[in-house]
């Protein structure tokens, strides 16, 4: 794992994955995790793609190796810096950009705000915000300080993943992989994502998008996702019918699958 330091000072951990050809020059796909993620969470997801892009896999702020941000140092707009900023410190132009959930809404906000260096935007199980979702996030948040993380995501596992369609042992490595996370980081983490809805802002997007949404999230309605092929002029929508909110998770070879084609559409 690789670190970078921040403008404002706080170090960043990072993972790139590449298995391109090394006589030819690959473009870079950018990776951003979930709430309560990490970048171990697109362990599946690398296989499928770091034979033709060079992998890079963020661990955001306050998650996982990366530093934990004081109240002042955690902003919407300071999460898409992290970004930004990671893509200076490889050295590059642009690349192209795919997040999943909170990390979805991250990625557009970075496809917004910095349209030159986003390639292309691939947004997983990721409305325009947060903020029109049907969950209490400060309930949640108490709930976690209550009970912990782990347990609270047992509980509420059934809302995140597909227990039919995950392997054993899934579930438990899911839990201990979130149980890495501080909560104290979550906690400021949750409610600065929880009030962000980009959707007057998304005809800003240039490039070209893939939504892939699920159709049976139980945090977010189809037509919150809908808003993106609305209002993004290069969109394709894709729905996973019959599937809870973490999509990534509970079939990511078929994410990880699905983004390869996109990419390479793009030609």
């Amino acid at each position: 794992m690789q670190s970078f330091v921040a403008s404002d000072g706080l170090t960043l951990r990072y993972v790139i994955d590449d298995y391109t050809d090394p006589w030819r020059k690959a473009d870079t796909l950018l990776l951003v995790h979930a709430a309560m993620g990490t970048s171990r969470r697109f362990y599946a997801w690398v296989p499928h793609l770091a034979r033709d892009y060079r992998v890079v896999r963020i661990d955001q702020r306050g998650h996982g190796y990366s530093g934990i941000p004081t109240p002042e140092q955690m902003t919407f707009k300071r999460l898409g810096k992290d970004v930004v900023e990671l893509i200076d410190h490889l050295g590059l132009d642009s690349v192209h950009l795919a997040g999943s959930s909170a990390g979805g809404i991250v990625s557009q906000s970075v496809a917004i705000d910095y349209p030159d260096r986003v390639k292309s935007l691939a947004s997983y199980a990721a409305p325009p915000g947060m903020k029109m979702g049907r969950q209490d996030y400060n309930g949640w948040l108490a709930k976690i300080g209550s009970k912990g993380l782990g347990a609270f995501l047992r509980e509420t596992i059934a809302d995140r993943v597909d227990l039919s369609q995950v392997e054993p042992g899934f579930v438990d490595w899911f839990i201990a992989e979130a149980e890495r996370n501080k909560v104290e980081s979550l906690a400021r983490f949750v409610p600065t994502v929880a009030v962000v809805d980009h959707t007057a802002e998304l005809h800003k997007i240039r490039c070209p998008v893939m939504v892939v949404a699920p159709g049976a999230d139980p945090i977010h309605l189809i037509d919150e996702y809908d808003l993106l092929r609305q209002e993004i002029k290069q969109c394709e929508f894709i729905v996973y019918d019959k599937l809870p909110h973490n999509i990534t998770d509970t079939v990511p070879d078929r994410c990880a699958k699905e983004l390869l084609r996109f990419l390479k559409s793009l030609g």
